[in-house]
């Protein structure tokens, strides 16, 4: 193993170690907020068919009479095992593990689904509108990244559902054996990366064509598509990197507004139900599962940026930030 292996790995490590403690932070916090929501959302339909002493009953066995340090300790105990509880209202009785593995399937096949289309579109947008700086393409291209910052998504989500739909006469809800009812959801969920991957692709470009040595390199007689496409993009990249593993990953977990207008059975459906039903169960399951996502994005991130870029070191020194 190499110097630079090690401090990978020793870095790797430190990184995981600071991840359990802000896990531990924020499920702690989540945990604790929810045993202040009423009582009634644990007993769920049953709640009006149970006498004031059965629903004591029921309560003191899910443990809401326990102390809230003994609460958390439980649960912490049971989530070492592997097991985030069962679902009190959504479905009752059934583990989180097994209605989250059900529904994470929908999320990955779209997230991954939108995550292609944006990159497809939105770097080869960003090196296009920077190498045509201030010429139509870059306009109408920065014309669709102000709308889509500037608009909040809500809008232009339930604008693609209700009219898109009838001009080209599409599904307005999702059915998983018909593949056309994909079409709607996938585009809704790539407007925004695409935007983001475009926006910043130009910026970084922008960036690098204004540095001295593309100015030495034009003056040497470099003809600039070379520059642009073997010098200026590679180094345009090596910020991108960064954040390319965190949005595939939060864009894996589903976005929750477009599950829940196309009624996909995915996480982020789950968690509205969730927490209409009042299941906290689920909902803690869910913020566990999203928490993780992001932060291991966040460090895949500095991973792929240290490693696209041998200038930058992990390790003592600290991090790529």
């Amino acid at each position: 193993m190499t110097k630079e292996d090690g401090a990978i790995l020793q870095y790797i490590g430190k990184r995981l170690l600071q991840s359990v403690l802000t896990l531990f932070i924020i499920i702690t916090i989540v945990f604790s907020l929810l045993r202040l929501m009423p009582e009634e959302g644990y007993l769920g339909a049953a709640a009006d068919k149970m006498s004031p002493a059965q629903q004591e009953v029921y309560l003191t066995s899910l443990g809401l009479r326990d102390p809230i340090l003994v609460q958390l300790g439980n649960f912490y105990k049971n989530l070492l095992q592997g097991d985030l509880g069962k679902s009190v209202t959504y479905r009752t009785d059934v583990p989180v593990v097994t209605i989250i593995a059900d529904k994470i399937t929908y999320s990955l096949l779209f997230g991954l689904g939108a995550v292609a289309i944006s990159l497809l579109i939105g770097v080869p947008l960003g090196i296009m509108m920077a190498y045509r700086k201030g010429r139509w393409l870059d306009r109408l291209g920065t014309g669709y990244i102000v709308f889509v910052v500037a608009v909040p998504a809500a809008v232009y989500y339930l604008v693609i559902q209700m009219y898109i739909t009838e001009l080209f006469q599409l599904p307005m809800l999702f059915d998983e054996y018909r593949p056309i009812t994909w079409i709607l959801p996938l585009t809704s969920m790539a407007l925004a990366p695409t935007a983001s991957y475009a926006m910043w692709m130009r910026r970084y470009m922008v960036d690098e064509l204004n540095k001295d040595y593309i100015k030495l390199a034009r003056a040497k007689g470099v003809k600039e598509r070379t520059l642009m496409f073997k010098h200026v993009l590679r180094n345009a990249f090596i910020p991108m990197a960064q954040y390319l593993p965190a949005t595939i990953l939060f864009t894996i977990t589903g976005s929750i507004y477009i599950e829940s207008l196309y009624s996909i059975p995915g996480m982020g459906g789950l968690l509205v139900d969730a927490i209409q039903r009042q299941d906290n169960t689920i909902v803690q399951g869910l913020v566990l599962v999203f928490s993780s996502l992001g932060i291991i994005g966040l460090i895949l991130g500095d991973i792929a940026m240290a490693l696209v870029d041998p200038r930058i070191k992990l390790g003592k020194g600290g991090g790529v930030r």
